[in-house]
Order: C-alpha cells, then sequence, then structure tokens
C-alpha cells in the first residue's frame, strides 16, 4: 500500500549529495548587493574562509555630511560582520568600503579579531599611483620608481617625498625642494593627481571598481601566497609617531598567512609626522562621533 507521502509526491530527480552550497550572484549593482548581504545573513555561504572582503556600503548623498555616510555604513558592518565572524572565526578581513580607515576600525570593534586580522585598503592603490606618475614624469617605468603614501585614504593623506627614490637615488638629494611650494618642477602636483584621479574616475565613468580590483587582488595574492611583501595598508596605529589613540591609518605593512605580520618603521622628517599627525585627527574628528 503507497504511503501518504508516495500518494501526494512524485520525485522526478534525486537529492545532489555532493552540493557544497555556492551561491552566485549575477550582477553586482544595488540589487545585487542587496541579495548578498541578504543571504549573507541567513546562510553559512562563506564558512571557513580565509579572507573575506568587505565592499558592502552606501554611497554618499547629495548634501550628506561625512559623518552621516559614515554612520550609515557602520550600521552595515553591524549587520554583516557579526554572522560572517561566526562563519569564519580565523578568518583575515580585508576592508574596501569608504571611508576604508574609519570602517576598519569599525570592523575590527565589531568582529573581535585581533588588529592584525583586519586590514584596510588603504593607501595601497594610491601609492601605486603616485609611483605611476612619478614614472611618468622621469621616463621611467613605475616599478623602478620607490615611493609611498601613507595616513588617511583621502585628501589628508601623506605622500612621503623624503623617501622617493629610483636605483637607490633619492630624488630629494638632487633637489632639496622637491614636494614643496617652492619645487620649480611642481613635484607637489603629483600628489594632488594622485587625490583627484579617483574623483575623475568617477567624474569620467561614474566608479573605480576595476582599479580596486587590481590592487585588492594584489593585496590578497601577498596573503594567500605569503609573500611577505611590504604596503602601504590601514592598520592600527596607535603607539606610533606619538598617536596614543585607537586608530587605524596606512603605514607600510608586511603582509602573509598571519595578516599584518610586521610594520616597517619608516623615519619621517619633522613636516611629514605632522602632515601623519593632522591625518589623524581629521579621522579621529569623525570617529569620536560614532554611535
Amino acid at each position: 500500500m503507497s504511503t501518504v507521502k508516495e500518494q501526494l509526491i512524485e520525485k522526478l530527480i534525486e537529492d545532489d549529495k555532493d552540493s557544497h552550497c555556492k551561491i552566485t550572484i549575477v550582477g553586482i549593482g544595488a540589487v545585487g548587493m542587496a541579495c548578498a548581504i541578504s543571504i549573507l545573513l541567513k546562510y553559512s555561504v562563506s564558512a571557513n574562509s580565509k579572507i573575506v572582503i568587505v565592499t558592502a556600503g552606501a554611497r554618499q548623498q547629495e548634501g550628506e555630511t561625512r559623518l552621516a555616510l559614515v554612520q550609515r555604513n557602520v550600521a552595515i558592518m553591524k549587520s554583516i560582520i557579526p554572522p560572517i565572524v561566526r562563519c569564519s572565526p580565523d578568518c583575515k578581513i580585508l576592508v574596501v568600503s569608504n571611508p576604508v580607515d574609519i570602517l576598519t576600525y569599525v570592523v575590527w570593534k565589531i568582529s573581535g579579531l585581533p588588529a592584525t586580522c583586519v586590514i584596510g585598503s588603504g593607501c595601497n592603490l594610491d601609492s601605486a599611483r603616485f609611483r605611476y606618475l612619478i614614472g611618468e614624469k622621469l621616463g621611467i617605468h613605475p616599478t623602478s620608481c620607490h615611493g609611498w603614501i601613507i595616513g588617511e585614504h583621502g585628501d589628508s593623506s601623506v605622500p612621503l617625498w623624503s623617501g622617493v627614490n629610483v636605483a637607490g637615488v633619492a630624488l630629494k638629494t638632487l633637489d632639496p625642494k622637491l614636494g614643496t611650494d617652492s619645487d620649480k618642477e611642481n613635484w607637489k602636483n603629483i600628489h594632488q593627481q594622485v587625490i583627484q584621479s579617483a574623483y575623475e574616475i568617477i567624474k569620467l565613468k561614474g566608479y573605480t571598481s576595476w582599479a580596486i580590483g587590481l590592487s585588492v587582488m594584489d593585496l590578497v595574492g601577498s596573503i594567500l601566497k605569503n609573500l611577505r611583501r611590504v604596503h602601504p595598508v590601514s592598520t592600527m596605529v596607535k603607539g606610533l609617531y606619538g598617536i596614543k589613540e585607537e586608530l587605524f591609518l596606512s603605514i607600510p605593512c608586511v603582509l602573509g598567512w598571519n595578516g599584518v605580520s610586521d610594520v616597517v618603521k619608516i623615519n619621517l622628517n619633522p613636516e611629514e609626522e605632522a602632515l601623519f599627525k593632522k591625518s589623524a585627527e581629521t579621522l579621529l574628528n569623525i570617529q569620536k562621533d560614532l554611535k
């Protein structure tokens, strides 16, 4: 005699016993992002991830203050970070959402992970643009030009002109005024181009995702392959350069399996150190009012 189930249901296909519950979302606009966040809140699809890349975040609306934007993004982080960490307690979190330095701090606070495991993409792309523009001015391939941008990923970032060199030749030894207002060759404009480049790309294309994607790929490669390459990424800077508060800013960091395993102690000149502290104050003025 047939069971109730057999009378009610006719099986058309056997269950897939080998399913790994991977979900693919095609299209990553506003709807795709909403779907992704909703799924993360319901299912353990990200379980046991080695790296979690966080790009979720609201865009700044016309007339909206930076603090208001940050606060909306804080709410998003509060909703997505706890389930991610529950499913992947040993992961490294790479924060790409803007304003990246403040949100990296927020993700660190929410996640409960060690500061070395929460990394902001920070000035990695800024420094790549910096080297490209230096190379363009000199007529040299950018990989042969060495220079760093540290501090905030934004308008208060700090170009380290004292460390810019080609083949070990510091450009400051050739022209002590390099990067200053009295520099006749206007090298200082390169840093302004770096700051403005993102705004210009957004104005022309509406987004900067491809450049950011390549920069993130660079960071992920260093971590997963344990390359121990040095990148200017956002990390905890409390105790460095006279900063006493818990704050995330970009400084040169060694990246590998453990996330940020070391930081490179750069010798900043007095002007650079003052600018770095000013960059810190810019972020602290916003961070202190977060809820």
